[in-house]
């Protein structure tokens, strides 16, 4: 079956997954996965009379994020562009984005340097993760 980890307490090594309207209980000794439990995750389980035997992560936990975005691209972007945020839009941050052209504006052009530094930063290897994560290639 198919759940999601509600609760976890460490200290007693026992947590509650949540299936459809169902919940089970767990222990650690029945978590098969290397990375520990934690709530929030997704997890496969099985049981016997309501009863969790055996529960692991579901595989999109398992595999490392591969990178996407370009390192060259989001400083490129970000020291050419960066008064109006095209290195924010790039990485997936669009709300800072839409806050460095307002500080553009509203400066008269001096938040430019904002765009500038941040290119500068994500060259160096100093901003090195889009938004959802991911380091950059």
């Amino acid at each position: 079956m198919l759940g999601h980890i509600e609760s976890y307490d460490e200290a007693y090594q026992t947590g509650i997954v949540k299936s459809e309207n169902d919940y089970y209980e767990f222990h650690l000794n029945q978590w098969t996965s290397e990375a520990p439990p934690s709530e929030g995750d997704d997890v496969e389980f099985t049981h016997e009379e309501g009863i969790i035997t055996e529960i692991n992560l579901v595989g999109a936990y398992l595999a490392e994020n591969q990178p996407v975005k370009s390192r060259a691209l989001a400083a490129f972007l970000g020291i050419a562009f960066g008064a109006i945020g095209l290195q924010r839009f790039y990485l997936g941050y669009y709300v800072i984005g839409v806050l460095q052209i307002v500080v553009t504006l509203l400066t008269g052009g001096f938040g430019v340097m904002w765009g500038f530094v941040e290119g500068v930063l994500i060259y160096a290897g100093h901003m090195d993760r889009d938004a959802k994560g991911r380091h950059l290639k």
